[in-house]
């Protein structure tokens, strides 16, 4: 699995349209995502999901005209594409393979799921790629890649009764090895408040090179603080091939973003890598300007860029989560 500061052909989104799960905000965070898809095509294809060609016209009054953006009819019943997409992984031979993982909408709460099971493998023939199909049940956002063989994952999501039940760490270790190419699995467990994924990895922890992963640091919130000093540690603590450890860079965490009297799952470490910026979810906090300042220290090659996400969080996501990366 390469990582994902590696050259990509596109980035893919599913684009938003379910007002269960942006009931107040649907339009808002359609602006905000059609900024981010306008910064992405300045350097590869972006492809949209629409349900029919109604829905491509509004999404097309959204990006506005673009040789970089591809449309394509995939209906879907939400927008997380990085989790009901397609997994590109590239053999040894160099070819693609789309891996169509058992997407079951995070242990099956949020029914219906139906048309999101379909996605990776319309993706699939869209791209014109075999499909590795796997029988665990799994999505893209749990799963962060160094590109050299290491992994990082949680147990609570991979080894959850909802999603996989009986199955060992072992078994799991061996599926990410056949898929994936993953030669070192680091098994991390934290979750954000607010997070209805059981733990995603990439609000917790984010591969920036082969050697290095960035943190959060909430020394003021006190909900998370322990949760990532122990995952920093954690970290620190594991010894790569040749026995050098990783390197942990700490980030900031955003000061509690709430709605409707609820804390939304916000964090800096939901960027997305795309080639001709990364792209930092923004949540108009103190904090957001040190966000991307350390982010532009991790990646000395690329521009650095806040994106708003506050409405599209709403959703109880962000940028990285509404995307897949087409390598």
């Amino acid at each position: 699995m390469p990582a994902e500061w590696e050259r990509h052909e596109g980035t893919w989104f599913s684009w938003p349209h379910n007002r269960d799960t942006w009931p107040d905000g649907l339009e808002d965070a359609e602006r905000a995502l059609a900024g981010a898809v306008r910064r992405i095509a300045e350097g590869e294809t972006v492809h949209l999901n629409v349900l029919d060609e109604r829905h491509r016209r509004r999404v097309h009054d959204h990006v506005g005209d673009s040789d970089g953006v591809e449309y394509h009819l995939i209906p879907t019943n939400d927008a997380w594409c990085r989790d009901h997409g397609a997994t590109i992984v590239m053999d040894q031979r160099g070819a693609r393979h789309a891996v169509d993982w058992g997407y079951n909408a995070w242990g099956g709460k949020y029914p219906p799921y139906d048309l999101d099971r379909r996605v990776a493998r319309g993706m699939a023939d869209a791209l014109g790629v075999p499909v590795l199909k796997s029988n665990w049940t799994m999505e893209g956002g749990g799963l962060e890649s160094n590109g050299a063989g290491t992994l990082m994952t949680t147990a609570s999501c991979m080894l959850n009764p909802n999603r996989n039940p009986g199955r060992t760490q072992a078994e799991a270790e061996a599926e990410l090895g056949r898929l994936l190419g993953a030669k070192h699995v680091v098994w991390l467990d934290g979750e954000l408040a607010g997070d209805d994924t059981d733990g995603h990895i990439d609000n917790l922890a984010r591969f920036v090179s082969a050697d290095t992963v960035v943190v959060p640091s909430a020394p003021s919130d006190a909900h998370h603080e322990a949760m990532f000093d122990r995952l920093a540690d954690e970290i620190a603590s594991v010894r790569m091939d040749g026995g050098n450890s990783l390197h942990v860079v700490r980030l900031p965490h955003p000061e509690p973003v709430n709605w409707a009297g609820n804390r939304l799952p916000a964090s800096y470490a939901n960027f997305y890598i795309a080639n001709a910026a990364v792209l930092v979810p923004v949540y108009r906090c103190d904090a957001d300007a040190e966000a991307v300042r350390v982010l532009s220290r991790c990646f000395p090659g690329r521009e650095v860029v806040g994106i708003d996400c506050v409405e599209i969080v709403r959703g109880l996501g962000a940028i990285h989560c509404l995307s897949q990366t087409i390598f």
